[in-house]
């Protein structure tokens, strides 16, 4: 049992911060008031948070931490598969280390949970799982084993492929739509044979890593930064009548009243950087807010190892810098990363029935020099600055 006490809550729910007391109990928050006694909760650990800023611990709702390594080179690197362009069967729990020293400075940077997943060189690259940033074992860590399913748009696939299969932006949006299809076929047969097992198909595990996508039980998580790589993960999800999130979406203030209107979850970044590619010559710090004003519901993303994950609390910052109102900020990196992935229930703001997770500061983690003092996962102390 933690108390919490005195600290300036910022909660991601209410637009101000206010004082708090907060009592988190086998890892959740069971109370949050403005005085809570010691002496009614006793045997609890008492943390003096008095002068300093209490927060949601931060969510990453798009990375590849722990699928590439702190270390430079092959060895570490186990976030593409890039000898077929469909590959839908794979998960990301099966890559992730966490014993990689990038998720000891995420931990330490305030990020205390993430999705991590397949990068973007396939047309379908697998499923992202979410896990928190404290442990040993995957297996302990995950919250969401199986959160989305990743599909790529844009130059990636062209590039990895360009001397194989794929040559075209046609050619990614066919390639996709026949999986689809096949797994509409395929689910249809093994429903029709019921228990009978000489009339199901033939085991595929392609097709049945496909099944909870059309089903609507995991949305498509689409790599798409330009605009009409959007508009054509839209289009698809709607033939198919499935869940979609727009993850990167550079474009996406050319076209932010038409996503919000559309309704999907945008995951803008990374941000920070040159714009490498041909796609990413709109990259600027100034969409996250046009989204937000425009009325979509906004994450910010990192897309560690692309910016280390330390830092996205500065990312946050910088789009604030650019013009982006604070509060949306907070929640891009708090609930509606949660939101994005499909946790909000366990973890992105400080409410009763949560996750103890928090970030507890000396000032604004989102500005350079702001020292952060304590993260926790689970009501544990995961990272105190000594």
């Amino acid at each position: 049992m933690l108390l919490i006490k005195q600290g300036n809550i910022y909660d991601a729910v209410h637009r101000e911060p206010y004082v708090a007391d907060i009592l988190v109990e086998k890892g959740k928050i069971t109370r949050i008031d403005t005085s809570i006694s010691e002496k009614s909760v006793k045997g609890a650990r008492v943390l003096d948070a008095a002068g300093l800023r209490v927060y949601p611990g931060f969510v990453e709702a798009h990375c590849h931490l722990g699928l590439d390594g702190y270390a430079i080179g092959f060895e570490g690197a186990d976030y593409n598969e890039m000898t077929d362009a469909l590959t839908p069967q794979l998960s990301a729990v099966d890559g992730i280390n966490p014993q990689d020293e990038s998720v000891r400075l995420a931990r330490e940077g305030g990020v205390t949970c993430v999705a991590a997943g397949p990068g973007s060189s396939n047309v379908l690259g697998g499923t992202f799982t979410v896990y928190k940033t404290a442990g040993k074992r995957i297996d302990d860590m995950v919250i969401k084993e199986k959160a989305a399913m990743k599909c790529a748009f844009g130059e990636n696939p062209k590039r990895c492929y360009k001397d194989k299969e794929i040559y075209s932006r046609m050619t990614t949006a066919s390639k996709l739509r026949v999986m689809l299809e096949k797994t509409k076929e395929y689910l249809a047969k093994k429903e029709a044979a019921g228990e009978d097992i000489s009339k199901k198909p033939a085991y595929d595990a392609k097709l049945e890593a496909l099944i909870p996508v059309i089903q609507g039980e995991m949305p498509l998580k689409a790599h798409a930064h330009q605009a009409n790589d959007i508009y054509t993960a839209i289009r698809i999800a709607k033939e198919f009548q499935l869940g979609l999130t727009i993850d990167h979406c550079t474009d996406g203030s050319l076209i932010a009243e038409d996503l919000a209107k559309e309704g999907y979850p945008v995951a803008v970044g990374p941000t920070f950087g040159h714009a490498t590619k041909f796609e990413l010559k709109n990259k600027n710090f100034h969409t996250p807010g046009d989204l937000a004003r425009a009325g979509c519901q906004v994450s910010i993303i990192t897309d560690s190892p692309i910016i280390p994950q330390q830092y996205l609390a500065l990312c946050a910052g910088l789009a604030v810098k650019s013009g982006m109102d604070d509060f949306d900020a907070l929640k891009a990196i708090t609930i509606h990363a949660a939101k994005h992935i499909g946790v909000e229930t366990r973890v992105g703001s400080l409410e009763v029935g949560k996750d103890g997770d928090f970030v507890i500061a000396q000032g604004n983690p989102m500005v350079s020099d702001t020292k952060i003092q304590y993260v926790l996962i689970d009501g544990e102390i995961v990272y105190k600055n000594e």
